[in-house]
């Protein structure tokens, strides 16, 4: 079998509004490993977008989800609950950044999990309004479109958003945004169109990830925290993608010393298994009746397992300390390069949540086709890589955070050659 031949198939069977960034079909894969259906194997620095931060296949995520399987694969928690989910609870109720009460709800994705804590913060407060940042990504249905700050791919042509979603800039430190710039943005939205006292909720990520990895800083996450505390308005992070180890952090927010009252999640949650999670301040998660929130798959018993297990491997291996490591090798490799490369106009990132942004040398004009090439080059040398941004013009490392040694160092080798390459042509 071939790439070719399954992506002619592809093409006559699924729609093309499932985008596709490859045609490499994977027949296995193991830690930061992949193996296409022709036999080549490939180094995974997109991990399924920051999901399977444990790796492909950890035999400890194995076993559980093994287990999990001789018992039962399906009930509905909400017909027949069970311990585990109960536990997983627990676990998050305790691990999420915030010095008071909180309680959890399970979804099955990271959209649900922003639409359930807009759905929340709504109830909570009796407000409708929602501020949300430009760049940001905060799913593909119709509020998690409203909420995105992004056009294309994801809104264009979908028709009219959800109402009261309001927009403001995002700090962008290399295209001249600041936090002055997006409080000013939010000032003058109360100013012009929207009475704070109408707000149910700011939602942000504390690392933009579809947006271009730009990390917020911590004036910025602390002047939110003011403003909300201010005008009764429910905080919302959300750590879909940076949640799990991926910032150094088992959540990004620890680096601000802030707590959010909702924290959105999925992603690496469950090393690859379909869950979510919504946890917050148990005031607010306990606003809606029986039967508001939930669903038939939500907290599904296989990715329930999967996600103790996941919280155990972080634990176990000091995934948090891995990740800073890494991210540090990562950075110096990649400013290294920036001596030979004029087209690299910005490293930024915590952890191993890291991207180097690319433009026109000599200027801070987006180059997305100099991306796409190093993108393509490194493909074909064996290494899976990530563009984001809204101009596009962003690579994104998102490799599994225990990928081996080896394979990282032959990977910065291949990222090296590849934009050698991408020079030249």
């Amino acid at each position: 079998m071939l790439n070719a031949e399954v992506a002619k198939r592809r093409d006559e069977a699924i729609s093309r509004g499932v985008g596709m960034m490859t045609q490499i079909y994977a027949d296995r894969a193991l830690n930061a490993e992949v193996w296409d259906i022709e036999g080549n194997r490939y180094i995974d620095f997109a991990a399924g977008i920051a999901v399977v931060n444990t790796g492909h296949c950890h035999p400890k995520v194995m076993a559980a989800v093994a287990n999990q399987m001789t018992k039962f694969t399906h009930t509905c928690h909400q017909v027949m609950p069970y311990e585990n989910y109960i536990r997983l609870a627990e676990r998050l109720n305790e691990k999420v950044p915030g010095d008071f009460r909180k309680k959890t709800i399970f979804v099955t994705t990271g959209a649900e999990a922003c639409e359930n804590a807009i759905k929340i913060a709504r109830i909570a407060t009796g407000r409708n309004a929602v501020i949300a940042f430009g760049g940001g990504f905060h799913g593909r249905t119709f509020m998690g479109m409203s909420l995105t700050g992004k056009v294309e791919p994801y809104k264009k042509g979908f028709g009219a958003m959800m109402p009261d979603v309001f927009h403001v800039p995002f700090p962008m430190e290399p295209h001249g945004i600041s936090t002055k710039d997006a409080m000013a943005g939010i000032e003058k939205l109360f100013k012009a169109d929207l009475d704070p006292a109408r707000v149910a909720a700011i939602i942000f990520e504390p690392v933009q990830g579809e947006g271009g990895f730009y990390p917020a800083p911590t004036d910025l996450v602390k002047a939110i925290r003011a403003l909300c505390d201010q005008h009764g308005i429910v905080m919302i992070a959300d750590e879909v993608q940076t949640g799990f180890a991926r910032t150094g952090h088992l959540f990004a927010m620890e680096m601000h010393g802030v707590a959010a009252d909702l924290t959105t999640m999925a992603k690496g949650l469950a090393g690859g298994l379909p869950l979510a999670a919504v946890t917050g301040r148990a005031e607010l998660m306990d606003a809606a009746n029986p039967g508001g929130l939930g669903g038939t798959y939500a907290g599904n018993p296989l990715g329930i397992a999967a996600a103790n297990a996941v919280l155990d491997v972080i634990e176990e291996e000091d995934l948090c300390a891995r990740a800073n490591e890494l991210g540090s090798r990562l950075k110096q490799r990649l400013e290294a390069l920036r001596a030979t490369t004029p087209e690299i106009i910005d490293i930024r990132g915590p952890g191993f949540m890291v991207a180097v942004e690319f433009g026109k040398p000599g200027t801070h004009e987006p180059d997305a086709g100099f991306t796409g090439r190093v993108r393509l080059e490194a493909q074909k040398r064996g290494l899976i890589l990530l563009t984001c941004g809204v101009y596009g013009n962003v690579i994104r490392f998102l490799a599994p955070i225990t990928i081996p040694d080896a394979h990282f160092a032959e990977a910065m080798d291949i990222l090296e050659a590849s934009v050698a390459a991408a020079r030249q042509g």
